[in-house]
């Protein structure tokens, strides 16, 4: 039988189709479709299911940083609890913004300004360059770092600007701003290049920033600007005569503390004011700090070995040499430096004593030399004839006051704070003497504990006049200075014997540094006895035990 082909169209349509021509979402026949719903805009993955019950969200500004609902994390508390930081309105700006110094920034508390600006914010490029100018002109004026930085922080935090970190090193002060998270942060910077001995200019910065930090007083950044220039503009309180008469009496006082009589007295005052004529001769011709001392050193040095050649007693001479190192030797720098390094400013702090150490080595320079030559020419100086001084506790104590006034008008101190720092002076000298002549103790010792007493009054006079503690602590500390232990080693060292001179050099710079620990441990202590803010005082920085 013949077989007939499937042509029609109902043929192919109940022929079988292959896999690739089959969809698996073709629908199956038999089996009815649902229309899909008419919807105006196409579904999507993340839409909620019908049915599907979502809390409502909290009304609060959600941020970023916002954790989940459903994220819980544990917080680590210190052993000594979290700190409560509270700031007395009472308390002096300069405790107030030390605390927020060695406060973390994290837990620093936020401040009101103190000062009004314009409703747009505060001008931040002059707000930061106004920081900047005064702590120019404080570290320019030998104040501690620690002591700048809190100051230029007590100014940007009085003009609104909250997040800014101020930094000092020796010779280089900056200033970072960061308005918020997400801005770029503005920083500022200004180098310091020359420094000057003005305490009375040092004062009255102090007493800018007192002014600009007090909420009752409205200081403009226009007003603060003008009294900034018109403090650089002051002229200095004493003239240059009356600084060299203040560095011959300065030289003679401490002759007398030796154990020298009027001739001495008058013999080392003339040395000195040669010195100090010499000294202003060499800086007016351009000649760096170093030649200064070298040459300010020699005449005092020179006036002792005449009067040696000239058969007077070897103590005499013994007691005018030293009287003229007591003029030059660079305590305020010393108490600075070691200040810097207690508190944590380390590279200026050595920056400030390798700058000490140059000033010695010139005085050790311009000493030695004239002390190679008289003994070259036959003076008969004796170390160990002129170590036995003669204990006069009266001429001393009014030696020791004569020579911190002195000091003080040689530092152009106020006129106000001269007398406060005489009388420091004065009993420096008598814990000194009890402890030394009286009771036996080591003379490094007795220094440490009358320098302790200078720096706890020096704060005490501070917070009473609101200012800075340096103008009253510096000159307080001069008749403590090691002038005989430094002149004792040149001598030796320039009678050929090292050995002994390197040991009365490293004994006055034993001494020194009594002196400058005893100043800074002084100072601590009024801290911890005034009221200070802080629940629980001052937190320091922690230190770990070698690692």
């Amino acid at each position: 039988m013949e077989k007939r082909a499937l042509t029609d169209p109902e043929a192919e349509d109940r022929k079988p189709q292959s896999d690739e021509a089959r969809s698996a979402f073709a629908p199956v026949g038999g089996v009815d479709t649902v229309p899909a719903p008419e919807v105006e805009q196409p579904t999507s993955e993340f839409t909620i299911p019908q049915g599907l019950r979502i809390p409502p969200a909290p009304e609060t500004d959600a941020s970023a940083f916002t954790h989940p609902q459903s994220y819980h994390h544990g917080a680590f508390t210190p052993a000594e609890g979290i700190p409560k930081v509270r700031l007395t309105k009472d308390a002096p700006w300069q405790d107030r913004m030390r605390t927020m110094l060695r406060t973390p920034v994290t837990d620093r508390p936020a401040s009101e300004p103190t000062q009004r600006h314009e409703d747009e914010g505060p001008a931040v490029p002059r707000v930061l360059d106004l920081t900047l100018r005064i702590g120019e002109l404080l570290l320019a004026g030998g104040e501690g770092a620690e002591d700048v930085e809190a100051a230029m922080f007590a100014v940007c935090r009085s003009y609104g600007l909250d997040r800014c970190e101020p930094n000092v090193t020796f010779t280089l002060l900056s200033i970072s701003y960061q308005p918020s998270l997400v801005d770029d942060p503005v920083t500022a910077s200004r180098t310091v290049r020359r420094r000057g001995t003005d305490y009375t200019r040092l004062q009255a910065v102090y007493q800018l920033v007192d002014d600009i930090s007090a909420e009752e007083i409205d200081v403009s950044l226009e007003e603060a600007y003008r009294a900034l220039a018109q403090i650089r503009r002051n002229r200095h309180p004493y003239p240059g005569w009356a600084l060299t008469m203040a560095s011959g009496l300065l030289a003679g006082a401490a002759s007398v503390l030796v154990g020298g009589d009027t001739p001495v007295f008058i013999a080392a005052m003339l040395g000195a004011m040669l010195g100090d004529r010499l000294a202003w001769l060499c800086a007016g011709r351009g000649l760096p700090e170093f030649y200064q001392f070298v040459v300010a050193a020699m005449p005092p040095a020179a006036m002792g070995v005449a009067l040696t050649l000239s058969h007077t007693s070897t103590v005499s001479g013994s007691a005018v040499i030293t009287g003229g190192l007591f003029a030059l030797l660079p305590g305020r720098a010393l108490v600075a430096g070691v200040q810097d390094g207690l508190t944590g400013y380390y590279i200026t702090a050595a920056a400030r004593l390798l700058e000490v150490m140059y000033f010695f080595v010139a005085i050790v320079v311009g000493v030695l030399t004239v002390l190679y030559l008289g003994v070259q020419l036959g003076a008969q100086l004796d170390p160990d004839v002129a170590l036995q001084i003669t204990e006069r506790p009266e001429a001393q104590i009014l030696a020791s006051m004569a020579l911190s006034l002195a000091f003080a008008v040689l530092l152009q101190q106020e006129r106000g704070s001269v007398l406060m720092v005489t009388l420091n002076g004065g009993v420096a000298w008598a814990i000194f003497g009890a402890l030394h002549f009286a009771a036996d103790i080591s003379p490094v010792a007795a220094t440490a504990v009358a320098a302790g007493v200078v720096g706890l009054f020096g704060q005490l006079f501070s917070r009473y006049r609101f200012s800075s503690a340096l103008p009253y602590i510096t000159a307080a500390i001069g008749p403590l200075l090691p002038g005989s232990s430094t002149y004792f080693g040149v001598l030796s060292i320039a009678q050929n014997d090292v050995q002994g001179g390197l040991g009365a050099l490293t004994r006055a710079a034993a001494t020194a540094m009594a002196i400058a620990i005893g100043v800074n441990l002084g100072s601590e202590i009024s801290r911890l006895l005034l009221r200070v803010p802080g629940a629980a005082g001052r937190r320091a920085a922690k230190r770990t035990r070698g690692f």
